[in-house]
C-alpha cells in the first residue's frame, strides 16, 4: 500500500476538523485545509488555502491538488467522484468511505434530492450530528490511514 503524502479537507462546513488535525499529528501527516472567503482558519498545524466564494471553487482546487497517495475529507459527492477519479482516497464527515461501488448511486440521490426542489418540493436536511457520527468518522478514518500507511493485512 502506498503511503499517504497529506490529506486535503473541504473544510467550510467540514465538523471533523479537530479529529483529523489530531490524528494527522499523531501520524505526523501533513494536512491542508481549503475554505473559502467567508471563512477564516488557523489551527497551528494545516496549511489553510483560501479560494474565492464561487460555487465549487474548493472543490475544483481540492481536485487539482489532489494525488493518489492523498486521502480527501469531504462531504461534497461530485468532489468525491473527482477524487476518485483521481486515484485518492476519500470519505465523508460519518466515516462514509467513497468507492467506484458507491459513487454512482450517491451521485443519483443527489441529483433527485436537487431536482425535487427545483421543482417546489422538500427533501430531509441532515440530521443533528451525534458523538456517535465523530466516533464513526474517527474509526474509519484511522482504518484509512493506517491501510494507507501499510498496516493492514
Amino acid at each position: 500500500m502506498e503511503q499517504v503524502t497529506r490529506i486535503l479537507v473541504d473544510a467550510d462546513a467540514c465538523p471533523v476538523k479537530e479529529i483529523i488535525l489530531r490524528m494527522a499529528k499523531q501520524r505526523d501527516i501533513p494536512v491542508t485545509m481549503v475554505i473559502d472567503t467567508s471563512h477564516e482558519l488557523d489551527d497551528g498545524y494545516s496549511t489553510v488555502i483560501t479560494v474565492d466564494k464561487g460555487a465549487d471553487s474548493a472543490d475544483y482546487t481540492i481536485t487539482r491538488m489532489a494525488t493518489r497517495h492523498d486521502v480527501v475529507v469531504t462531504q461534497d459527492y461530485g468532489l468525491a467522484a473527482m477524487i476518485l477519479a483521481r486515484g485518492a482516497s476519500a470519505l465523508d464527515q460519518n466515516g462514509l468511505t467513497y468507492s467506484s461501488e458507491n459513487i454512482d448511486s450517491l451521485l443519483e440521490r443527489r441529483y433527485v434530492g436537487q431536482k425535487i426542489r427545483r421543482g417546489g418540493g422538500r427533501t430531509k436536511g441532515p440530521k443533528k450530528r451525534t458523538r456517535e457520527d465523530d466516533d464513526r468518522f474517527e474509526a474509519a478514518f484511522g482504518e484509512m490511514l493506517d491501510c494507507r500507511q501499510g498496516g493492514c493485512s
